[in-house]
């Protein structure tokens, strides 16, 4: 049996952190075991931009992000194993691994558990009706348009306004697909301010406050959905039911703390959000494991998880060495306001502080705590402007996330769309941060790559991310209902 002192379960942002951390502090040997292709985590799926703020003072799309959290990790002098599925884990932390080259067993002096959290499904919320292909969690959606090219519908509805949700509902109208309408079983929605903004109201995207779905229709592929406006006690009003003809349903209903590996070990779990007990150092109540991020709670942002991986990657390895933990730093929200956007105020995006910045219609603004608040909302006011993230694919299957290197005219971001669709990437070797068109809208803004190559696209998939026809005829994937 290998010995390591410090083992990570979850190569996301978290764990990485933590092997950076575990490093700094004094471990000799750190290793992460991630059980997809790539370390980063959900990251790499996520193209569009609005990490970073926090972390490195900048605005970074996923993929870009995790691409420094990976590199500070290796820099560190930590090892990442990826293709490596944690099967087992004991209270005396040994760990066991299904990788590529067989079982891997390892004993470690201390242990962080970094696994994330995942979706809520529709078996969770219990919606009635048949069981037809068509339906998906956001985050399910997004990695298949994402990574693997694959368009998920035409007409879509999404139920939940939690961030991923409202991103995705850009991201499919962008695509091409009619994006019906969001609806919440809240008064407000979950997800940020600036993304209800961005997302629904710049595209014309109705909002059902208090709705939720009260049944679904089809057989082989859905065929509509029953929308429905609930009471304040969370109850349908009957006679509100209404029917809205879909092929796709996608689910933003909320995240649930990973913890199976957590379980098998005996650490203590919240029994009411799933995530892991820990105490100020981070530990759990099993000496010698700890937990972050969103294996512990449920986190808004990924720069929040990686301050507290770096902090429990440290107490791992002090705990080896049996020196004093040190406590986490504090407990983090979000600053950016989440709900409605309120009439006359604009949200920041460009620092963490979130600042809602108001006119007060004689030329001068308040409610900025820098000048980049009032400079912000001076330019929504006269000429918004966004990034552009997306997809190209070369000849050869590749696939390549890239973005906007500034931002491009609201009102144009569909026509830039359409330019897109017609172009694919150059050959040769791109790495991120090369330009992958120059001035391709003849804005004076160049495309940049943003993320890290996909060598070859799946055999099955069909081309659509930016190349869909003037006319879209990509196939829908007819795929089980939830993945």
């Amino acid at each position: 049996m290998k010995q390591v002192d410090v083992i990570i379960i979850g190569g996301g942002p978290g764990g990485l952190a933590a092997a950076a951390g575990a490093r700094q502090a004094g471990a000799d040997s750190v290793l992460v075991l991630e059980r997809e292709d790539k370390s980063g985590g959900i990251l790499n799926q996520c193209i569009h931009d609005g990490f970073g703020l926090v972390r490195y003072k900048s605005m970074l799309t996923g993929p870009e992000y995790a691409r420094k959290a990976r590199q500070e990790a290796l820099d560190a002098g930590a090892q990442i194993l990826t293709r490596a599925m944690v099967t087992g884990l004991t209270r005396d932390r040994v760990v066991t691994a299904v990788t590529r080259q067989g079982l891997f067993r390892a004993r470690a002096g201390a242990v962080v558990l970094a696994t994330g959290c995942r979706e809520r499904t529709r078996g969770a919320i219990a919606i009635p009706g048949s069981r037809p292909a068509g339906i998906y969690t956001a985050g399910t959606a997004q990695n298949l348009m994402n990574t693997k090219n694959l368009m998920v519908g035409k007409r879509v509805v999404i139920l939940g306004t939690g961030d991923i949700g409202l991103i995705m509902a850009r991201r499919l109208t962008l695509e091409g697909a009619q994006v019906l309408c969001a609806a919440e079983i809240n008064p407000v929605p979950s997800g940020l301010e600036r993304n209800v903004s961005q997302c629904l109201y710049d595209f014309g995207i109705p909002l059902y406050l208090r709705h939720t779905v009260t049944n679904i229709f089809g057989r082989k592929r859905l065929e509509g959905v029953e929308l429905s406006q609930l009471d304040e006690n969370g109850r349908p009003i009957p006679g509100s039911q209404k029917q809205i003809p879909c092929d796709t349903l996608l689910l933003s209903v909320g995240l649930i703390p990973e913890n199976e590996v957590a379980s098998q070990a005996g650490a203590a779990l919240d029994p009411r959000t799933n995530g892991a007990v820990t105490d100020e150092y981070l530990q759990t109540s099993v000496p010698g494991i700890f937990s972050c991020g969103n294996s512990r709670r449920v986190l808004d942002l990924a720069d929040f998880v990686t301050l507290q991986g770096l902090a429990a990657g440290g107490n791992a390895a002090r705990f080896i060495r049996g020196a004093a933990l040190e406590p986490m730093p504090p407990e983090t929200s979000n600053a950016m306001a989440k709900g409605l956007p309120q009439p006359g105020a604009v949200t920041c995006i460009l620092c963490p502080n979130g600042c809602r910045v108001t006119d007060k219609g004689d030329g001068t603004y308040e409610g900025n705590r820098c000048p980049k608040g009032e400079d912000y909302a001076r330019q929504e006011a006269v000429a918004p402007k966004r990034v552009l993230t997306t997809t190209l694919k070369g000849r050869d299957g590749r696939l390549v996330p890239v973005k906007t290197a500034a931002g491009v005219p609201k009102e144009q971001l569909l026509s830039c769309m359409k330019t897109l669709r017609h172009l694919q990437v150059p050959e040769g070797t791109l790495a991120p941060g090369d330009v992958a068109a120059v001035n391709p809208f003849g804005l004076g803004v160049d495309l940049v790559v943003s993320g890290e190559v996909i060598k070859k696209a799946p055999r099955f998939a069909l081309p659509f991310c930016g190349f869909l026809p003037q006319k879209p005829s990509h196939a829908v994937l007819d795929a089980p209902s939830v993945l």
